[in-house]
């Protein structure tokens, strides 16, 4: 086991769904967003959610979140230690701190004046302020405190080596690379420890090898820190690459679920990218699986 995987019951033990999500609906007004989707993701294993834009992805992860919450619909995390937790009556704070819930967006969020490393420390505050006592033993550099310092110097130090970024930790966090940028986002989601983790459009404006070096990352997290990874994304090399599990959002339905192999045969799920029959607006990449496949769907 790596030396910073959660302390979870371990491996394959735990046979039910990490996220169970039932009858979600949020509604805006008028405007119902997601309507009646429902689908579970399991431990250890990396689930897209997918579908055309405006299809309600990111409202989805918003809720999960505590971003929004949701108008009707149980969230039920079953965390490691903590057994059952129900999202949508959790404050939204309390999400990442209590439930172990972290989230990379669509758009970078670093804090681009603060060093690379000081990215990864930040990340874990919270645990650090209670090694403080907030604020007091640190002040006075009590024993508690510098063990617990020294201990998030070590996880950060571990992921910018896990994440290849060891050479940049003193960069200003603004002056990486986008593709490191990336990079840097996921390394300080997984410095809260985090039992599940939300990554929405992780690979949005990598090129190919980039995309490539991020399948392996993301399949490394699930298999050594034995965590659920959920994702938006619209690159289907990723998707169908290192999915376990994909649901299907359109119009705010839910129209697929199931592995990759069957979801991209799935004719709801052709028609809900192509439309009827303008076969020749299909997105590159799942024009290419399906050739791939000997368009079977």
């Amino acid at each position: 086991m790596p030396p910073f995987a959660p302390a979870a019951g371990g491996g394959n033990e735990q046979p039910t769904a990490l996220l169970k999500v039932e009858h979600l609906t949020m509604r805006f007004g008028g405007l119902v967003a997601v309507d009646d989707v429902s689908f579970e993701a399991p431990n250890a294993g990396i689930t897209a959610i997918i579908g055309p834009n405006g299809a309600g992805k990111t409202t989805v992860f918003n809720c999960l979140t505590g971003f929004y919450k949701p108008s009707v619909g149980r969230l039920t995390l079953s965390h490691p230690r903590r057994g059952p937790l129900y999202l949508e009556r959790m404050e939204g704070f309390r999400i990442p701190q209590v439930a172990g819930v972290a989230r990379t967006f669509q758009n970078v969020r670093l804090f681009g004046g603060m060093s690379v490393l000081e990215n990864l420390i930040v990340a874990q505050h919270n645990e650090l302020m209670h090694a403080s006592f907030f604020s007091l033993a640190g002040l006075l550099g009590l024993g508690r405190y510098r063990r617990a310092e020294a201990k998030a110097v070590e996880r950060a130090r571990y992921w910018l080596d896990r994440v290849g970024l060891t050479a940049r930790a003193d960069w200003d966090a603004a002056n990486l690379p986008y593709g490191e940028q990336r990079r840097l986002e996921i390394a300080r989601a997984m410095c809260s420890q985090p039992v599940l983790l939300c990554l929405d459009e992780p690979a949005a404006g990598l090129n190919p090898r980039e995309s490539s070096d991020l399948n392996r990352l993301l399949i490394g997290i699930r298999d050594e820190q034995r965590i659920g990874i959920l994702l938006i994304e619209h690159d289907m090399s990723v998707v169908m690459g290192i999915s376990d599990k994909i649901v299907v959002l359109d119009h705010g339905r839910q129209i697929a679920e199931g592995e990759p192999r069957q979801v991209r045969a799935d004719p709801a799920v052709i028609r809900a990218y192509l439309g009827e029959d303008e076969n020749e607006d299909l997105p590159p990449e799942v024009a290419r699986d399906l050739a791939r496949d000997g368009g079977s769907a």
